[in-house]
């Protein structure tokens, strides 16, 4: 069994910043890609940003230069550091994890339970 837990939303004023966690932990052999989404009210869930195991990074252009994805591969963690935020930054960010899971390396993706960032004055 594998469990993703986030920490880090909350809110905050316009041109603030956040910085979201993300740990895996359980039966995990080895995790590929991580990365976060986020869902606006009404809206589809969408990407914000990726990060392999080599760390390479792929970000979205409606948040490149304000939005910095990061890993700790020895604490299973990932982690997306925003700033500048605005408003239409607000929504519920999922973490989202590529792994191959203990004894029979099968490969699955995982939701975290979301965290919710407002940005609002």
């Amino acid at each position: 069994q594998v469990q993703l837990v986030e920490s880090g939303g909350g809110l905050v004023q316009p041109g603030g910043s956040l910085r979201l966690s993300c740990a895996v932990s359980g039966s995990v052999f080895r995790i590929n890609v991580m990365g976060w989404y986020r869902q606006a009210p009404g809206k589809n869930r969408e990407l914000v940003a990726l990060i392999d195991n080599g760390g390479r990074t792929n970000i979205v252009d409606s948040v490149k230069g304000r939005v910095t994805i990061s890993r700790d591969n020895a604490k299973n963690t990932v982690y997306l550091q925003m700033n500048s935020l605005k408003p239409e930054d607000t929504a519920i960010y999922y973490c989202n994890v590529n792994l191959n899971v203990r004894i029979t390396f099968a490969s699955s993706t995982y939701w975290g339970q979301g965290t919710q960032v407002t940005v609002s004055s």
